[in-house]
């Protein structure tokens, strides 16, 4: 896929505070990470001769969400249309967890309806993405 056919974005509930925003958008990009190796970057070295680590190569657009449009896309993100795209959510089953293995636990006695999206991040084709997100504004 071309650098100009891709887009990658990501939908934060903006009526959280501003530390759940930071938190959500924080796991939702590690976990794109690992999922777009690809998108990460050599190692940069600066004019002092310092090492920096390799970020995404594309921007990375953060939009405005709420319980509603994130409930509305994940639904959506769920089908056949969809399913070429690489989509990580971050819910209230997960946030209210500690430890990796007690999500695990819960979310598998939780139903996908009873999950409140705190975030959604997305990664692939530009007009499928845009066709989802057009509508939306950005997160300031």
């Amino acid at each position: 896929m071309s650098g100009s056919n891709i887009k990658c974005v990501m939908i934060i509930d903006s009526e959280l505070p501003i530390g759940m925003v930071a938190n959500t958008s924080a796991i939702l990009g590690i976990t794109l990470g690992k999922h777009i190796p690809e998108q990460v970057g050599a190692d940069v070295m600066d004019a002092s001769g310092q090492a920096h680590l390799g970020i995404i190569t594309i921007p990375v657009t953060m939009l405005r969400g709420d319980k509603t449009i994130l409930r509305e896309c994940r639904e959506r993100l769920y089908g056949p249309e969809f399913s070429d795209l690489v989509v990580v959510d971050f819910s209230d089953v997960a946030q209210g967890c500690n430890v990796y293995s007690e999500y695990v636990a819960i979310a598998a006695t939780v139903s996908e309806p009873d999950h409140t999206y705190l975030g959604i991040a997305m990664y692939g084709n530009k007009k499928k993405i845009n066709k989802l997100t057009g509508f939306m504004s950005l997160l300031r």
